[in-house]
């Protein structure tokens, strides 16, 4: 495994993009009726590789945006790639359609069907040079269970190394230090038994009912088990100014994965924005504010991992 430390730290209607000269088009492109997204081509290209980016947790859509966030990160990725002649497909979670289709649930799995279900549309297609599964916090562990025997190589963007369990207790008990024993309890009750009754009410909204089965679903999966049964590139990359994960789960990912390169950026945030020491007070502010620049080294360091692939 290599490690590298860098100091400075995604056919129904066709838009062609004005930016940049035309140097990309934008295609509308549904995969099944739980998946639509946004693939983005560069022009006059023949053979290219193809990106998939999968979103993190929550009601996120396909450029990386929730009801009261807008950044953008997703989007601001897609096009950039392509001026490197990459070529992404960016899509809404189900979650987004879920009233739309009348979905009574939605588990973990479902999550991980629907990317395997965009892996199988873009290989019988046979029009990329490579497929590169893309995932961003939760999507990290989405994408390394879907890329198993059908990707050709794997990135993890800010993805925790331990199952959520161990990520929310240490999350909540940052906050309530005196709930963190019973919250172990609470979470090791509904690992075992697929439900639990025995939990601190201040954290009712988390075990609702609909909460506990998709919690169930999400729990039964440790990331770091995960990514070792990859036998693809893995590359690895974590922000260290990100307020949600912590610089030790890309590392307890990297020890366990076969093929990997783990790369902190400095400075980075969850939403792929530089926030220097002098800036930190704005750092959840970044998260809505779609106009501030990506992390100079994001796209570098993807390009890189992503054309080294066509040498291999």
């Amino acid at each position: 495994m290599k490690t590298f430390f860098l100091l400075i730290c995604l056919y129904t209607a066709n838009i062609t993009v004005n930016a940049q000269q035309n140097s990309y088009s934008e295609d509308t492109l549904k995969i099944d009726p739980f998946t639509e997204g946004n693939l983005v081509t560069p022009t006059g290209s023949k053979e290219m590789p193809l990106v998939i980016f999968i979103q993190g947790s929550g009601l996120t859509d396909r450029d990386g945006n929730q009801t009261t966030i807008k950044s953008d990160f997703a989007k601001k990725i897609a096009y950039e790639l392509a001026e490197n002649q990459i070529a992404s497909f960016r899509f809404d979670k189900r979650s987004i359609k879920a009233k739309e289709l009348n979905l009574k649930a939605i588990s973990f799995d479902d999550f991980v069907i629907d990317v395997e279900n965009i892996l199988s549309h873009f290989k019988e297609e046979g029009n990329f040079s490579k497929l590169i599964i893309a995932g961003h916090s939760q999507g990290s562990l989405i994408g390394m269970l879907a890329a198993k025997d059908k990707a050709d190589a794997f990135i993890s963007i800010a993805g925790p190394g331990k199952s959520i369990d161990h990520i929310l207790v240490e999350q909540l008990s940052t906050q309530f230090p005196q709930f963190k024993d019973d919250l172990r309890k609470s979470f090791d009750e509904l690992k075992q038994k697929g439900s639990t009754e025995n939990y601190p009410k201040i954290f009712q909204s988390y075990f609702q009912p609909q909460s506990q089965d998709f919690l169930a679903s999400w729990i039964k999966y440790e990331p770091s088990k995960e990514i070792a049964k990859l036998d693809i590139p893995v590359l690895i990359i974590q922000g260290t100014r990100d307020l949600q994960v912590k610089e030790e789960q890309a590392e307890i990912l990297n020890k366990a994965a076969f093929n990997s390169e783990l790369v902190f950026l400095k400075d980075m945030n969850h939403v792929f924005r530089e926030i220097k020491e002098e800036e930190k007070d704005q750092n959840l502010a970044s998260y809505n504010n779609p106009e501030k620049p990506l992390h100079p080294e994001i796209i570098p360091v993807l390009t890189d991992f992503i054309k080294n692939l066509e040498n291999k």
